[in-house]
């Protein structure tokens, strides 16, 4: 019904801008021409190229819409969250999540994409991923202590644990399990994160940098091409490469590498070849670039981010900051 009276309306559109164009040379050809004469030329031609036009340009508008949405729906639902997630639709991504665990119990991957979308939305609340946060090595360093909300608090620990528990009850049976290896990576991961960048206990955000890498290890040696894995070791070796080196040495001492320039390349390689996290090694890389003040490819890393999700206004905004700078 909207298709057709699109149609109906775009028809109008087309019959007022011919009878202008009509009226305008009769006008000039025939300068006496009556109005009564003009109103019937254009009315009959009207009349006989309509009801065809409108069935044809409605079929073609509803085909479009089916393409579209057939499009959409062909989209498997953790790709569906996870763009979402960059676009910042977070409630929606969370909707798709959950439903996601409802239809794949036995899917570690739900709960982690989910524990995913609670950390990328205390990101956006809290400003952690804009660029300027992470500009000065010394700033990173001396970053406050975050205010997380205390309910997506309680719903990204939850998603770990019941992502966490479902991994492991698979690895029970199968130890070259890819997903529950591949979920362990990213739940050790993100809650490295979260214990870095929000709660800033380093030492806790250390052990699960280790443990992240260790299933990262184990992960790629059973699919190497699985390159979102590479994810934990970039964001490890560049944040440990950029601390200042006294701390940089204890860390290693722990057990913790650190490489800015490693750090980069592993980033590199998930954003030219990751599933789900190559945006977000872009975000990284991006971050990474402005800090060593490559702005240029900072600013083409942005600017493809930028159109690719135009409803997320940190590309743009972080454009803008680069090129105050120039």
């Amino acid at each position: 019904m909207g298709c057709q009276s699109s149609a109906k309306t775009l028809v109008t559109f087309v019959y007022e801008s011919f009878t202008q164009m009509f009226t305008s040379l009769l006008h000039r050809t025939n300068p006496g021409a009556k109005a009564e004469r003009i109103y019937t030329c254009t009315t009959l031609m009207y009349r006989h190229v309509k009801t065809n036009f409108v069935a044809a340009l409605a079929v073609l508008l509803v085909s479009a819409s089916s393409f579209a949405a057939d499009l959409t729906f062909g989209i498997p639902p953790l790709d569906r969250g996870f763009q979402l997630l960059y676009s910042l639709d977070f409630d929606q991504a969370h909707h798709i999540f959950a439903a996601y665990e409802q239809t794949h119990p036995d899917d570690p991957m739900g709960p982690t994409a989910d524990a995913a979308g609670s950390l990328f939305s205390e990101f956006h609340r809290l400003g952690v991923l804009e660029s300027q946060f992470f500009e000065l090595d010394k700033r990173f360093e001396n970053r406050p202590k975050l205010n997380p909300d205390p309910a997506v608090r309680a719903q990204f620990a939850a998603a770990v644990d019941q992502a966490e528990k479902i991994a492991k009850t698979r690895l029970a049976k199968n130890a070259r399990d890819e997903d529950a290896l591949f979920s362990l990576t990213l739940i050790n991961g993100l809650q490295a994160d979260y214990a870095a960048l929000i709660d800033k206990r380093n030492m806790v955000s250390l052990h699960f940098t280790k443990e992240a890498a260790i299933w990262a290890d184990q992960a790629l040696a059973v699919d190497p091409t699985n390159y979102d894995a590479h994810i934990a070791g970039g964001i490890s070796r560049y944040l440990v490469g950029s601390l200042s080196a006294p701390i940089r040495w204890l860390v290693r001492l722990g057990g913790v590498p650190g490489d800015k320039q490693a750090g980069i390349k592993e980033l590199q390689l998930v954003a030219a070849h990751g599933h789900y996290l190559a945006p977000f090694a872009d975000i990284l890389l991006a971050i990474a670039y402005v800090r060593e003040h490559d702005k240029q490819h900072a600013r083409e890393l942005l600017a493809n981010l930028r159109d690719e999700y135009p409803s997320n206004p940190l590309f743009a905004k972080e454009i803008a900051r680069l090129d105050e700078r120039r």
